[in-house]
């Protein structure tokens, strides 16, 4: 009758490892735990690289882009919507009443130039678009002020300018938003590659963390040792290599996808239909809502850190179990040969 003990899995281990020598165990536990904690290591600090350049990105480029891209689609409509209004009251000849069109021109001109610095998109026909807008309603408000049929000619072709469907500015403000909402999601979000490159890690950490407990039972039932301390280090930091990066990314993508859902939010905003009053104050809350993103960018710069100390952690569980076995192994074999 088999007892329980005999169907332990010490005992079993040990049946299983019988055929082998003592020093081609500790040699093949040595190979296996170099191989598995070189491709741990690489396989996770590659995948969490990718996610650390993911929020850099999205801070440096993404962000500031679909922010400046929303406040110049504002900007241009709150112009246009300032000139009306004079017409409308017949304020155009009023001394200082063209101020608000002008700076919101000037504020959509320099958001452009600023975008220009921070995207690969093309914007030589959006500033080209923006530069025959502004042409022909500063000649409509001073040139043809006193002229009502080419002051009306110039706003009517300064109109059509700006709202000519799919080739107009507004139209292609839009197109330059949809591009990149969609360049900020595909950087947001994890590829395939980097799914895999953590399931490989993973999957070698696990393997890891058996050799690393086999070779200690192969030293205390064979050699006769007491738990190798070099090993035991492994093991624990093994375990928390296996967690904390993990945890770490996770809290790293939530954060990518509530700030992309926040650009999005603010491209949304900047896209809805508004009354000429509502403009100036959908401007304010623009304003404040890319704060916010800001803030919450730069209350994210932790991942460096992360990813200094998951660098330090790779390179020890490569380290240690190399100094655990290979200084048992000089000791009792390789010295005495």
């Amino acid at each position: 009758m088999t007892t329980p003990r005999a169907l332990s899995p010490t005992v079993l281990w040990r049946r299983l490892l019988h055929p082998w020598s003592t020093r081609r165990l500790l040699e093949t536990h040595l190979l296996v735990l170099l191989v598995c904690s070189a491709v741990a290591a690489v396989s996770l600090l590659a995948s969490y690289r990718q996610t650390e350049r993911a929020a850099e990105s999205l801070a440096a480029r993404h962000a500031p882009t679909a922010q400046g891209l929303a406040a110049t689609r504002l900007a241009v409509l709150r112009a246009d919507r300032e000139v009306e209004e004079l017409v409308d009251r017949g304020l155009v000849d009023v001394a200082g009443s063209g101020e608000t069109y002008r700076a919101q021109l000037s504020a959509a001109d320099q958001g452009l130039s600023w975008i220009g610095d921070r995207t690969d998109q093309d914007l030589s026909t959006v500033n080209g678009l923006l530069t025959s807008y502004g042409n022909s309603i500063t000649s409509a408000m001073t040139r043809y002020h006193d002229q009502s049929l080419m002051q009306e000619h110039k706003r009517a072709e300064a109109r059509s300018l700006l709202t000519r469907a799919r080739v107009g500015l507004v139209a292609r403000l839009d197109q330059l938003q949809r591009n990149q909402s969609e360049q900020a999601t595909a950087t947001a979000t994890m590829s395939g590659w980097q799914r895999a490159g953590w399931w490989i890690a993973e999957l070698s950490l696990a393997v890891l963390a058996l050799t690393l407990v086999s070779a200690l039972f192969v030293l205390r039932d064979r050699c006769g040792r007491d738990w190798d301390p070099y090993l035991l280090a492994a093991l624990l930091l093994t375990a928390l290599f296996a967690v904390v990066p993990a945890l770490a990314v996770s809290s790293a993508q939530h954060h990518l996808d509530e700030v992309r859902a926040d650009l999005d939010a603010i491209t949304a905003l900047s896209q809805q239909r508004h009354d000429g009053s509502e403009l100036a104050d959908t401007q304010e809350t623009l304003t404040e809502e890319s704060e916010r993103v800001r803030q919450k960018l730069a209350d994210g710069t932790w991942a460096d850190p992360v990813y200094q100390g998951s660098l330090t952690g790779g390179l020890l569980i490569v380290v240690l179990p190399a100094v655990g076995l290979g200084r048992r192994l000089e000791k009792d074999y390789w010295g005495r040969t």
